[in-house]
């Protein structure tokens, strides 16, 4: 059935409850061989071979019971997540948005999930070694609770400790806009202190670590991160969550606290994946994140030096193939420009 049919009706349920819709039905889905490498998408970031670039964002499968099946729709790669060492409840509901005439989300979650115990044990059940089956990453963060006694970095290197042996890539959450405190470890000393704890947590040679910011970045905290990322050997960088600035908007919503994302979010994205990029060359990789929509899209942002892209919130407003038309999308954009590989294409504008 097409997506532009079953829209409205989905549209007109809360959104929280049509999200919670959309995982039951993907639940119930079989599960299909893994997705086949295409020879100008596929590339190899941190060690890992992604058949294409276009994956998951962190926050749609939160609790790790579809990661596993999202290739299916044409995804490279999925992130489940957030997970903190303690199951919670999150904010108080109604705590999702839709912003239709934006199309935009707010979101304000507040990393409510089952925790990390329980999702590990439903992970393990379906997990492959790794290199056998798709590549799943898993975004680690802190308890509310946790946040103001050691800066949650206790938190991090639990979820590292536990979440390791099931993830080809973890994910340190420190930049969503939901739990007080969290994006305080976006400054220097905090940074310093929290990547040196989870490298060491990781050993040598093991899982890689990403490292995932905001984009409400000044300058000098841009600096900061792109230092701590190198003296800390971070294996990739994502760029970016959601955003609390409010550009010109049109929705009932606008004024709704939480972090924003989807189309309003583009612009913003692209541009601290260009300021990422200036500061760090190719050293290493970055993936970028945030409003993107389109194949369009996703090749500038790949030009921009994205080795990956990441999408969540258009999905809501282009359906559940959005995937594939952006993979379509991309190989006649590089074909269109004499591009043989991703590898070709990345950092081309930087």
């Amino acid at each position: 059935m097409s997506y532009r049919l079953i829209r409205p009706l989905l549209f007109a349920l809360d959104p929280e409850r049509a999200h919670n819709l959309s995982i039951a039905a993907l639940r119930m889905t079989p599960t299909a061989h893994p997705l086949p490498a295409d020879p100008m998408l596929e590339s190899q970031v941190a060690g890992l071979r992604f058949p294409n670039p276009v994956g998951l964002a962190a926050g749609y499968d939160k609790d790790g019971r579809v990661a596993h099946k999202m290739h299916s729709l044409g995804f490279g790669f999925a992130e489940l997540g957030t997970l903190t060492p303690l199951a919670q409840p999150g904010n108080p509901q109604p705590r999702l948005f839709r912003l239709v005439e934006d199309r935009a989300v707010i979101n304000r979650f507040g990393f409510n999930n089952g925790g990390q115990g329980a999702a590990a044990d439903r992970i393990a059940r379906y997990r492959r070694p790794k290199g056998e089956g798709p590549v799943i990453g898993i975004n680690i963060g802190a308890n509310k609770d946790a946040t103001a006694a050691d800066r949650g970095i206790a938190d991090y290197v639990t979820g590292v400790t536990c979440m390791m042996p099931l993830a080809d890539y973890l994910t340190v959450n420190i930049s969503s806009p939901n739990t007080p405190g969290l994006r305080a470890l976006q400054d220097r000393a905090a940074l310093d202190d929290l990547l040196g704890a989870v490298m060491a947590a990781r050993g040598v040679g093991r899982t890689p670590i990403f490292l995932k910011v905001a984009p409400d970045l000044t300058p000098a905290d841009m600096e900061d991160i792109a230092a701590a990322c190198t003296d800390h050997a971070i294996d990739a960088l994502i760029v970016s969550n959601t955003t609390t600035s409010r550009p010109p908007l049109r929705s009932v919503y606008a004024t709704e606290a939480g972090g924003l994302s989807g189309a309003p979010l583009n612009d913003l994205s692209l541009t601290r994946l260009r300021d990422f990029r200036r500061l760090l060359g190719d050293r290493l990789p970055l993936i970028g994140v945030g409003g993107i929509a389109s194949a369009e899209h996703a090749y500038d942002r790949i030009r921009a030096g994205a080795s990956l892209v990441q999408i969540y919130s258009a999905l809501v407003y282009e359906g559940p193939w959005l995937a594939r038309r952006i993979n379509a999308g991309l190989k006649a954009l590089m074909m269109r420009d004499g591009v043989r590989t991703i590898a070709e294409l990345v950092g081309r504008d930087a």
